[in-house]
């Protein structure tokens, strides 16, 4: 599978790194509009995990200062699309309607009539349509969803998803809640995300916290309601600039044990209801890496991502939309109505 990679900061320099391991990914054009990162010099790249610290030979790869032509190379079969969050509907959108692949960095879009436009354009054009919804893939919460889409525990009866960091420093238009859709829209949207795969749609949600990004603080305590489980929370958000190291955790409470995870260094670890203590078996293959050979895999059988499907991310878009006119309303309940 051709690809080219569109956007090559922290995300699209991740996925550089992804694609060099996965046998069926050939790289063929990247594109960005800074003349440092196209010449391969993407050393300065920052982000939540740290920078790339790398510089790439580009020299085989055509390069474009340009997305929209870079949706077009004539080589490539599929799109992978790291760009700031506000182009990402433009670039896929213009991606599939050249007849590509499009494999889309989360947020899938800004909003989610422009999610839907996407998913009837994939259909429209008989292309595959996926977001990096990479949670799914990582191995912490795969030992999570196995153990609680399986119903080995039980019931849930109560889920806290946490996810922290300091206001990005590195990208500015992170900060533009028109670009980015601030902090919450684009950290926390991998817990809503997963919220939805291990839960489904919410009958409402209500949400409390704080905005102020000239500060570099934007903090939410959403809680989601479901009519069978009790208590689902997705917290967290910008906490001041620079400084603040970058976390996530999970805490999942069922009738058979408690689950709970830290990057701080918690393990995913089962705490059974009889009284023992097991770290639960994850797979050995990095996140990203699984993620972007699962999209070429469904491309190469041109089979819709079954595992991480579009519709799935649109609602997640949606989602982050009614938890943030929730926090608006300061605790107030606000019906998830489609």
């Amino acid at each position: 599978m051709k690809i080219a990679v569109i956007g090559l900061g922290f995300m699209g320099s991740t996925h550089l790194k992804a694609l060099r391991n996965i046998p069926d990914a050939q790289v063929v054009a990247v594109a960005s509009d800074d003349p440092r990162m196209l010449s391969g010099d993407l050393s300065a790249v920052g982000g939540n995990l740290g920078g790339s610290g790398e510089k790439w030979d580009f020299s085989a790869y055509r390069k474009y200062a340009d997305f929209a032509a870079a949706a077009q190379d004539p080589e490539a079969e599929a799109v992978d699309i790291c760009l700031p969050t506000h182009l990402h509907f433009p670039a896929a959108l213009a991606a599939l309607r050249a007849g590509k692949h499009v494999l889309v960095e989360k947020p899938m879009a800004m909003t989610g009539a422009e999610a839907d436009e996407l998913i009837e354009a994939a259909e429209r054009a008989g292309r595959i349509l996926m977001t990096a919804q990479v949670l799914r893939f990582f191995p912490a919460y795969l030992a999570l969803s196995d153990a609680v889409r399986n119903g080995m525990l039980g019931q849930v009866r109560s889920a806290l998803f946490r996810r922290r960091c300091a206001a990005p420093a590195w990208s500015a238009w992170l900060t533009d809640p028109k670009q980015s859709g601030g902090g919450v829209f684009d950290l926390l949207i991998h817990d809503i995300d997963q919220c939805l795969w291990l839960f489904g749609w919410p009958e409402a949600v209500s949400a409390t916290g704080y905005v102020n990004l000239a500060q570099g603080i934007d903090t939410i305590c959403a809680q989601l309601h479901y009519p069978d489980v009790d208590s689902v929370v997705v917290t967290g958000g910008w906490h001041h600039p620079k400084a603040y190291p970058f976390s996530m955790e999970y805490t999942v409470v069922c009738e058979g044990g408690t689950i709970e995870y830290s990057s701080a260094g918690k393990p995913p670890t089962l705490f059974s209801a009889g009284g023992t203590e097991s770290v639960l078996p994850q797979p050995a293959r990095d996140g990203y890496e699984a993620e972007i050979a699962y999209f070429v895999e469904c491309c190469t059988k041109n089979q819709k991502p079954d595992r991480c499907p579009p519709e799935e991310s649109a609602q997640a878009v949606k989602l982050a939309r009614f938890i943030a006119e929730a926090r608006e309303h300061k605790g107030e309940k606000v019906p998830c109505n489609l």
